[in-house]
């Protein structure tokens, strides 16, 4: 893969719920557009508090209801190896704020193996890698996705890629199962930083003071193996949205008041 990026941007909100409305509105208009021009929409997801108040933002909008979403696929960026009906789960949390309420096919919702599946955590890692590579494009076996959204920690990681950590620096597998993580649960599945940074856009939503100096630390170009969310670039757009407690340590030059 040529790792070719668009430079990083800021866009400020004021508060949570106005950047949740914001990338809800732009998420929206970018599927419509899209589908509108007759091409499939890959679409990532990520989990936590903000990647939910997006999706339900998105969902108390009419114009989902303009959108055919038989054209969009949806995938997400890391999901916590649980049973099916957990609550940790992503996929759980998106369906009940947003995916419940369109009229997207089941087939087009790719979810990963959940550990009540008969699965072990490296035999769900590869079969969730077989699916990527069914949508395989020029960037490599996985899709290029039109939006990838992540949320960043407190620490700097990013999907289930945790600061000096292995699975960071792998890039001949697409997904991998992570053990002992960090951050419970234990056991994770997770895209890997090729097949993030093949996306075309890469959002990352941002909300809190407690993010403040990891996203300093990504903007002011930190190894990515020590501050994973250094590392995640899109191809077209690379957008850090953040509300004005996580903008505490970004330097003006960055922020984007036009996009």
């Amino acid at each position: 893969m040529v790792e070719a990026w668009a430079e990083k941007r800021v866009v400020i909100s004021p508060d949570p719920s106005t950047l949740a409305d914001a990338v809800a509105a732009r998420f929206l208009n970018r599927v419509a557009k899209r589908v509108d021009e007759g091409k499939l929409a890959h679409v990532s997801l990520t989990g936590g508090s903000m990647g939910s108040a997006v999706l339900a933002a998105a969902a108390r909008s009419r114009r989902i209801e303009k959108i055919d979403w038989s054209r969009v696929h949806f995938w997400w960026s890391d999901e916590r190896f649980v049973a099916k009906t957990d609550d940790d789960r992503n996929e759980k949390q998106a369906r009940a704020a947003l995916l419940d309420a369109l009229d997207v096919p089941a087939e087009n919702i790719h979810a990963a193996p959940a550990s009540d599946e008969g699965l072990d955590l490296d035999a769900a890692a590869a079969a969730h890698a077989d699916e990527l590579a069914r949508f395989a494009g020029s960037e490599g076996p996985w899709p290029s996705f039109d939006v990838c959204f992540l949320g960043v920690g407190p620490d700097g990681h990013i999907a289930s890629l945790f600061p000096d950590r292995p699975e960071i620096l792998v890039t001949d597998r697409s997904v991998l199962g992570v053990r002992d993580s960090p951050k419970p649960p234990p056991e994770r599945l997770t895209m890997t930083r090729p097949v993030i940074n093949s996306s075309k856009r890469v959002w990352m939503v941002i909300a809190g003071a407690d993010k403040a100096s990891a996203l300093g630390l990504a903007l002011a170009g930190a190894s990515y193996a020590s501050v994973p969310a250094a590392g995640a670039k899109g191809r077209k757009r690379t957008i850090f949205f953040v509300d004005e407690a996580a903008a505490a340590n970004v330097p003006p030059e960055l922020i984007d008041r036009e996009y």
